[in-house]
Parts: C-alpha cells; sequence; structure tokens
C-alpha cells in the first residue's frame, strides 16, 4: 500500500468523505421535505443551511486528530502544506455537495449561505482542533450555532449581520466577511501549529 493512501486512512479521510457525502443527502431530502410542505417557502431551508455545514464542518475537525503528533512536530519537510490540504481540500468537497442540496433561491436561503455557513463553521472547527483537540473541534461551533439559533433577530441585516451571521440570507456582505475571515483565521492557526496533542 503506497504512502499516500496510508496517511488519508490515518487521518480517517475515507470516513470523512463518506460523512460529507451522507450529510449532503440528508441535507437535499430535508431541505426538499421543508420546502415542499404546506405554507412554508424556501425560508423554511434555514435549519438546513445552518446544521447541515455544522455536521460537515464538525466530520473534518474530527478529521485533524494525529496518532503520532510528535512525527510531525519533528519531520524534516515542513507539515503546514498538508495541515492545509487536511482542512481545506475536505471543505471545498462539502461546499460542492451542500451547494447542491438546496438548489435554487440564492438570494435566500440557498447555495450561496450554505457555503458562507459551511466556510465559517469549518474555520471556527479548525482553530478549535488547535486550542482543544480534534476529537472536541465540534463543540464551539455547536454551542455558538444553538445561541443564535435562537437568538437572532428575524430581520436580517444591521448588527446582527456579524454577530449572527449563520442566520442571514445569501448576499450578505458583513456575514461573508465575517465568515471568511474565521475561515482564513482557523485554516492559518491550524496550519502554524497543528492539533492539539490528544492521546489516542
Amino acid at each position: 500500500m503506497n504512502l499516500p493512501v496510508l496517511y488519508a486512512r490515518s487521518r480517517a479521510l475515507p470516513v470523512t468523505l463518506a460523512a460529507l457525502a451522507a450529510t449532503a443527502l440528508v441535507a437535499a431530502w430535508c431541505a426538499w421535505r421543508l420546502q415542499a410542505a404546506e405554507g412554508y417557502d424556501h425560508t423554511a431551508r434555514v435549519p438546513v443551511v445552518v446544521l447541515a455545514p455544522l455536521l460537515a464542518a464538525s466530520a473534518v475537525g474530527t478529521g485533524l486528530f494525529t496518532h503520532a503528533d510528535e512525527l510531525d512536530r519533528t519531520a524534516v519537510r515542513p507539515w503546514w502544506a498538508r495541515r492545509v490540504g487536511l482542512v481545506v481540500g475536505p471543505t471545498v468537497l462539502a461546499g460542492l455537495l451542500l451547494a447542491l442540496s438546496v438548489p435554487g433561491h440564492p438570494d435566500q436561503f440557498g447555495a450561496p449561505a450554505m457555503v458562507r455557513n459551511l466556510l465559517g463553521a469549518a474555520g471556527v472547527t479548525a482553530a478549535a482542533a488547535v486550542l482543544l483537540g480534534a476529537r472536541l473541534s465540534w463543540l464551539p461551533m455547536t454551542a455558538y450555532l444553538s445561541t443564535v439559533y435562537v437568538s437572532a433577530p428575524q430581520v436580517p441585516g444591521g448588527a446582527a449581520a456579524v454577530w449572527a451571521w449563520p442566520m442571514q440570507p445569501g448576499p450578505q456582505g458583513a456575514a461573508w466577511a465575517v465568515a471568511l475571515t474565521t475561515y482564513a483565521a482557523g485554516v492559518a492557526l491550524y496550519a502554524w501549529r497543528g492539533a492539539r496533542p490528544e492521546r489516542p
């Protein structure tokens, strides 16, 4: 078995990719069911646009666990490029799959909002892997989304576009700025430090 395959298996990439595909399928089914319900329209997809990126980011985060942290830190070649790939690769795949799960209405809670929320959630998860470890990397974003989901105002824009960015429609510029900044910072921090060492 060649080295890239062994490396991918050691980082649980096959399981992560399967989890991303399953998340996208469930998200597509839920979005269709919610939108098809009597008396609802595309705005009924808000729970899907919020929860599916959280699940996908959690799958990416748990894949950041390393069994031999000391090998990563003492390697002859720097590992930052591999670390970037471990976050960016699955995030790009998840973004494509999740964008396809909510077709139509890009100006509301469609593909743009789904991709934005995925980027922000993946950034928080990558940073949490550095601070808490990969196994608990899902926890901060879950707590944040739970709080925002119940407290965000129904009217989009204003200050809520910054602190409640996951609950904003797709084209909100401030929400995109927060999500992109969070993603860039999380990926950079993980590339620099790697996941916090944990016992297997």
